[in-house]
């Protein structure tokens, strides 16, 4: 009886240490926004348009506002501007849900770490779409953007095997918002 008993403590505590041992994303103390859509394009007048998900399941969306704050040569953007961009946004009908938005955002800390590959030149005048993840920085106060895919003048994307699905994730929530 005292061998079944250590090995059923044996296996319940494997159990135990590989699922405490998961990796997933931890949302940050004030992290508002977890990923952005972006299209802009400068050919044919000047065209701005896209949205934010953010850490409640909300889709903001935003076309050609006025006095956006855009992110600096880093991809950093302070929660100030960015939260002034936000107040642009308009609240879309889409809503995301906890456990969709769980399944996308663990993947940030992984495509954080990862590298993008080098842009290729594909076309002119098609403008660029630009597919972020953000990890808030509780020090500075400021966010970090992520390249997940550019399409259009030029092509490239995060190396990370999870960002095709994230991207592709996204370019269907854009798809179901044009249809609106």
């Amino acid at each position: 009886m005292r061998m079944s008993n250590f090995i059923a403590f044996i296996l319940i505590s494997v159990v135990f240490v590989l699922t405490g041992c998961k990796k997933s994303y931890i949302m940050r103390d004030g992290q508002t926004v977890l990923f952005q859509y972006e299209y802009i394009n400068h050919a044919w007048g000047y065209q701005h348009s896209g949205f934010f998900i953010d850490s409640d399941g909300n889709v903001l969306t935003y076309d050609k506002p006025e006095g956006w704050n855009f992110a600096d040569s880093e991809n950093t953007i302070s929660s100030t501007q960015l939260n002034n961009n936000l107040d642009k946004c308009t609240i879309n009908d889409n809503t995301i849900s906890s456990g969709e938005l769980s399944k996308y955002s663990r993947h940030i800390e992984n495509i954080a770490s990862s590298k993008v590959s080098s842009p290729k030149s594909v076309g002119a005048d098609f403008g660029a779409i630009r597919y972020y993840c953000y990890k808030y920085d509780e020090m500075t106060g400021s966010y970090k953007g992520f390249l997940i895919r550019m399409e259009g003048d030029y092509t490239c994307e995060n190396l990370n095997y999870y960002s095709k699905k994230v991207a592709s994730w996204m370019a269907e929530i854009a798809s179901e918002i044009k249809k609106r």
